[in-house]
């Protein structure tokens, strides 16, 4: 292969992804359609008011039908596997919007050889099986099977779903991490609302009853406080319609939270009428966007001032985090994170040093270095919650966050480069006790659906090789997991023999070249070359870029988003481009 072909693709590219700019100069993106989020969304709004509704329902009900799996069943997206979730909650849909008929059906024949049987008790053991302890989503699946007629008579049917200690919202924010909620941090509206409804439709005898009871009005004024401008808890279409569903089902359709979730749900259909599983990720894929382009383009100057601008000044009402984190999104039901955060500090180097970066990236690497958890690790939202996947550390938030320190650490005041220190060597003692045997790490955020498990070690090793110097023990070994899980046709995928994607593609061959500006062997010199060739076939020489669909929330959740393969791809032609310019 030569030069001048891997400098066309990366050029066609680059220009694809340039072009994808909004008019204000930063990148939106497009997130996929999801079953999951339109099933939500329809039954919510016809608990509300099915007259007022009755077009848009009627719109998502068509959109189910035609995009239903060959086999009966529905995955999140398009392109994904039908799953337990998200064929439950469109046949509870289906259910509770009144649509009974063949696709339902054929839902349910789906589910009855899935769960080995319909019987409500069998149906609710599968769902609560699929998750453990974690109720975050066995819960509110539970609760909209119930309400779609799905889980028996409406009193036994909610004895089935589990009930949510809501009143454990009304202590405050600070001892949240020493009460052990049973949902993550970021579900507390869904904790809160549908905790309400279960206790409206069964409640538990006294003592218990009275107690609810008492923190009934308390956390339902919390509800309405950390409701955001939008509507949308999060921005996302799923949390909002299980807030809403559950508040209208206890007799609540005209409280100020419901009537401010309609607005988003209804603002929120996509023209197919379909739903997206969030609103979208303007923060992260402008972030991937700078770091995959680096400095040198046409209006970098205005990314950078809106980058600046998504900096949290303030503590935010949601998860009561202090100043200096940012969001996924740019609008107001965003929460700062420990992925988000990383990738703006790191995008706001790509993009030149100076006084205001500087004092951004002094409150940045400040509020990552007060989440950090005692393991060393980084978790999502909340130092200390713990117990559950998005609260536990995790080595792609990790080393995310060691990448951005390492490098603002040069150029920050003395006192506080000083404070980051200890994190660092931490951060790094936590992804060495992390990393598996054969090498490989396994991330929180993304999954691969062709995987029995639905990991994706590919993202997860690939995401931490970037945070580690060349020559540094932990990244050979990864590299070596790494090379051996290309596929003959050249391509990554989640691993070895999983379809080969744009996207793994792309972080693998990222992940193993920068080491090879020092040089490589043959062997590997040759495993880059047909890595950077199936990119190359795969995309038209830079020029279409078809998603394939990805995990996050350990894997239960599934999504794509349109400008993933292209900042992907941008960012491993630019690299190998660069390694072939140097040999």
């Amino acid at each position: 292969m030569l030069l001048a072909d891997i400098a066309e693709a990366h050029e066609a590219a680059r220009r694809s992804l340039l072009d994808q700019r909004t008019p204000a100069g930063h990148w939106e993106g497009g997130l996929s359609a999801s079953a999951l989020s339109t099933a939500t969304a329809m039954t919510a709004l016809a608990l509300i008011d099915p007259e007022t509704h009755a077009h848009r329902i009627d719109q998502g009900r068509r959109w189910l039908e035609r995009t239903q799996n060959a086999d009966g069943g529905h995955g999140d997206t398009t392109l994904s596997f039908s799953n337990l979730s998200t064929s439950v909650l469109v046949w509870a849909a289906f259910g509770a919007c009144g649509f009974e008929g063949r696709c339902a059906d054929r839902s349910a024949r789906w589910i009855e050889a899935h769960c080995g049987s319909l019987e409500p008790a069998v149906l609710a053991e599968k769902i609560a099986g699929r998750y453990g302890r974690d109720r975050t989503f066995s819960v509110p699946i539970l609760m909209m099977a119930a309400l779609g007629g799905r889980l028996g008579p409406v009193a036994e049917a909610w004895r089935r779903v589990m009930p949510l200690p809501f009143e454990l919202a009304a202590v405050p924010r600070r001892y949240y991490a020493a009460v052990r909620m049973p949902v993550v941090s970021y579900a507390l509206p869904a904790l809160i609302a549908i905790g309400q409804a279960r206790f409206f439709h069964a409640p538990p005898p006294p003592p218990l009853r009275w107690l609810r009871a008492a923190a009934g009005p308390r956390t339902l004024k919390l509800l309405g406080e950390i409701q955001p401008e939008t509507g949308g808890y999060l921005e996302a279409t799923p949390l909002t319609s299980f807030v809403a569903m559950a508040l209208a089902s206890s007799g609540q359709c005209d409280h100020p939270v419901v009537v401010e979730a309609t607005r988003f749900l209804v603002a929120s259909q996509l023209e197919d009428g379909s739903w997206p599983i969030d609103t979208n990720l303007a923060t992260w894929t402008t972030t991937l966007a700078v770091k995959a382009l680096g400095a040198g383009f046409s209006g970098a100057g205005a990314v950078r001032e809106w980058l600046l601008g998504q900096q949290y000044r303030g503590r935010h009402p949601y998860t009561d985090s202090p100043p200096g984190g940012w969001a996924w999104t740019d609008l107001a039901g965003g929460v700062p994170d420990a992925d988000d955060t990383p990738g703006a500090l790191l995008a706001l180097g790509e993009l030149g040093v100076d006084e205001r970066s500087t004092v951004a990236a002094v409150a940045g690497c400040g509020w990552l270095r007060g989440l950090q958890n005692r393991d060393g690790g980084l978790p999502t939202f909340c130092r200390g919650w713990g117990a559950l996947p998005f609260d536990r550390s995790s080595p792609d938030l990790t080393a995310h966050t060691l990448r951005a320190w390492a490098f603002w650490q040069p150029h920050l005041p003395s006192a506080e480069a000083a404070l980051l220190v200890k994190p660092m060597a931490a951060a790094r003692r936590y992804l060495a006790a992390t990393q598996a045997p054969d090498g490989s790490w396994t991330p929180l955020w993304f999954g691969n659906q062709h995987r029995q498990d639905e990991t994706n070690p590919t993202y997860g090793t690939a995401t931490v090789m970037a945070a580690l110097a060349a020559g540094d023990p932990l990244r050979n070994r990864a590299a070596g997991w790494l090379q051996a899980q290309q596929n003959k046709d050249g391509g990554w995928g989640g691993g070895q023999g999983t379809p080969s994607s744009i996207e793994e593609t792309s972080l693998a061959l990222s992940a193993l070249v920068p080491p090879a500006l020092a040089g490589t062997s043959a062997a590997d010199r040759a495993s880059i070359i047909r890595g950077a060739q199936w990119l190359i076939n795969r995309t038209q020489g830079g020029r279409e870029f078809p998603p394939t669909p990805i995990g996050f929330y350990f894997a239960k959740l599934w999504y794509w988003e349109n400008l993933y393969p292209v900042v992907w791809a941008v960012a491993a032609l630019r690299a190998v481009e660069q390694w072939q310019q140097e040999k």
